[in-house]
């Protein structure tokens, strides 16, 4: 079967900072082949809307999917699926990704019938089997699978991450994905999941506080097919587990694979780990991103971060001592007023830190909170720039 993965276009304002190549929906396209389908691949961060009809018209796909991550890619997939489902009828489209996995029926009342399923959870095992499936009418018994005829059970979780590395090769004008600096960049995973329950982060939601970990020889097997200079490790808190990253780097420095990386930790995990982080320092580690979240201890109690602002203030100086260039992120509640950004202003012009402030957003279908004050009590939000941009889910 001819199948079309497609990434939908950058946020606005994203590419200002970064433009992350799709890891998720490479992986998922790896599965795919891996059953015997003739895949392509679309980026439509580097590609525009009449590339997509392009290749649509050219390649002549049985199935199309789109990934959504971001919320605000919404109104893009469901008119481009009006718009296929108008041109090609006949043609199977389907959606997944991180904020389809919580929106699904949403998705599919406003699709109106453009949309044949939405995949909830991770696409790496789910796709292929959906696509084995279309015509014969079970689709909605599949695990994590929706339909406009009803919804499968929970969805399931890929046991081995060493299978289906991402397949770059289906990419395209890749030299054009960066993070800041580290242009051009690729993407590559080591773990996945978060075992915290952050009141902010939607991580631990989708994957039910699960953490798994790529080999060693996996992981740097996918590092030495990367041609870029610059690696963002999409991980969503580096280095848990530091032996495990200290088996990694070994194989990394065995294989004499030298690259800049760039990735995103807790304070806590920096202070307890600073051996391993120091080693892939000497590796090519440049850059980090902190997630300290609040400047006071009320904030992070109310964050769930199980850290103190002390921890916080000790990492930050790990950071420096190690020689990274760091980049921090506040959480700006909807309540605060301008006593409380001139507060958090002055602090950030005292610091060498990148201070960046993203505002807590409330998390799809479900109740907001009413500011800080009863966060701790709320259901998850989403952070805004802050989130993690390449994490792959599919």
């Amino acid at each position: 079967m001819r199948v079309l993965l497609v990434h939908p276009s950058p946020l606005l304002y994203s590419e200002l900072y970064l433009r992350l190549e799709p890891l998720g929906l490479e992986r998922v396209a790896a599965a795919v082949r891996a059953a015997g389908h003739d895949v392509r691949l679309l980026d439509l961060q580097v590609f525009g809307q009449d590339d997509y009809a392009r290749e649509v018209a050219e390649f002549r796909p049985r199935a199309i999917g789109f990934s959504l991550n971001y919320l605000a890619n919404v109104p893009e997939v469901i008119d481009l699926a009006k718009v296929t489902k108008t041109r090609w009828p006949d043609v199977f489209v389907f959606v997944g990704g991180h904020s389809a996995s919580f929106i699904a029926s949403e998705l599919l009342e406003h699709a109106a019938g453009a949309l044949d399923a939405v995949v909830r959870g991770e696409g790496e095992i789910i796709a292929p089997r959906l696509l084995e499936g279309i015509g014969d009418g079970a689709l909605a018994r599949l695990p994590g699978v929706v339909t406009p005829d009803g919804a499968g059970p929970t969805p399931t979780l890929l046991d081995d991450l060493d299978r289906h590395l991402p397949a770059r090769d289906l990419g395209r004008r890749r030299q054009r994905y960066f993070i800041g600096v580290l242009d051009p960049c690729a993407s590559a995973e080591l773990t996945r999941g978060c075992p915290w329950d952050c009141s902010f982060c939607s991580a631990w939601t989708f994957y039910g506080r699960s953490y798994r970990k790529v080999s060693p020889d996996a992981a740097a097997e996918d590092l030495a097919r990367i041609r870029e200079p610059n690696v963002f490790l999409v991980d969503d808190v580096a280095f848990i587990q530091a032996e495990h990253g200290f088996a990694i780097g070994r194989e990394v420095e065995r294989r004499g694979i030298r690259k800049h990386y760039y990735l995103e930790t807790r304070c806590d995990v920096l202070l307890k780990n600073q051996e391993v982080f120091a080693y892939w320092r000497r590796l090519g580690l440049y850059y980090m991103f902190l997630g300290v979240e609040a400047l006071d201890e009320e904030g992070l109690r109310l964050h769930r971060k199980r850290v103190t602002w002390s921890e916080n203030e000790r990492a930050l100086e790990v950071a420096r001592r190690l020689g990274f260039i760091v980049a921090i992120n506040i959480i700006a509640d909807p309540d605060w007023d301008e006593r409380r950004f001139a507060v958090v202003r002055e602090w950030a012009l005292s610091v060498p830190e990148i201070v960046h402030l993203t505002v807590a957003t409330p998390y799809p279908v479900r109740r907001p909170a009413r500011g800080l004050a009863d966060a701790a009590a709320s259901p998850p939000v989403l952070r805004g720039a802050g989130a993690n941009p390449g994490r792959p889910q599919s």
